[in-house]
């Protein structure tokens, strides 16, 4: 494991694998991404971070997206000056935002970003507010619980997860959900923002639901990847066949590995 500095003293930690252009890894904590690093490392230099408040990086408050985007420039910085960068999630909000606020940033791959999980912003604004104040009174049960709610899970799945043997874990990142909603906005997708965003793009998406999302409309990150794609000059969707959320890494890599190295032009349903 390394770390660098982020503008603001944050040290965020990294592990650095591969040989190869550099591909930044943005998906919550480095054990998340551990499969996919490895499936990509043979093509890149890949950099598999601890988003801040993960894992061995810091947590410096008050947080903010735009500390995010500066920890994202400290790791660019270290990787030479220019990157690509794939995001999974609230993560790829995060690559986007970063890519529209001027990151030197090459390429840019994205999956399923969760926008449009809420009907309307008012229902974001009160999920987002009722995690702040839970977390306020300490209850990170409940702030993950609310989350489990919000991506989809039924009450008996949040039941079971409470009697498992990973809700202290669960637990123990309760704080980061407020992070990841405040890299969704307002929960849709920010379509004048992501106008600016001039780097060619791949929108990736897989065609079924978690069995832990099955409260969710199946068509919703379908419906965010396609507004997404429509908003960005240069960008492409592309659609994983039998993939879920939990996207197989094999499958992702290969679909990474083309884009990033060929561009759109290469890149095709599969």
């Amino acid at each position: 494991m390394s770390a660098v500095t982020s503008r603001d003293g944050t040290s965020i930690a990294y592990d650095r694998t591969g040989r190869g252009p550099a591909l930044i890894l943005i998906g919550g904590s480095r054990e998340d991404n551990a499969s996919l690093a490895a499936a990509l490392a043979e093509h890149f230099t890949v950099y598999n971070y601890d988003q801040r408040g993960y894992g061995a990086s810091g947590d410096t408050q008050p947080y903010a997206v735009a500390r995010e985007i500066e920890d994202i420039d400290a790791l660019i910085a270290e990787a030479g000056g220019r990157a690509h960068v794939y995001g999974v999630s609230a993560g790829g909000a995060l690559a986007l935002e970063a890519a529209a606020a001027g990151s030197a940033l090459d390429r840019i791959a994205v999956y399923e970003v969760p926008y449009g999980l809420a009907e309307s912003p008012d229902r974001w604004r009160e999920y987002v507010e009722t995690i702040t104040d839970l977390l306020g009174q300490g209850r990170r049960g409940d702030v993950f619980a609310l989350f489990m709610r919000t991506a989809g899970s039924s009450d008996e799945d949040i039941a079971a997860a409470r009697n498992s043997p990973m809700w202290p874990a669960c637990q123990a990142i309760a704080h980061t959900r407020a992070y990841g909603a405040a890299c969704l906005s307002d929960g849709q997708p920010p379509t004048g923002r992501l106008s600016k965003i001039t780097q060619p793009t791949l929108v990736l998406t897989g065609t079924k639901l978690d069995r832990h999302m099955t409260r969710l409309r199946p068509d919703v990150f379908q419906k965010a990847a396609d507004a997404i794609a429509a908003s960005i000059p240069h960008a492409k969707r592309q659609t994983l066949h039998g993939q879920t959320h939990m996207v197989d890494a094999h499958v992702l890599a290969a679909a990474l590995v083309r884009f990033f190295t060929y561009g759109l032009s290469q890149s095709r349903v599969c």
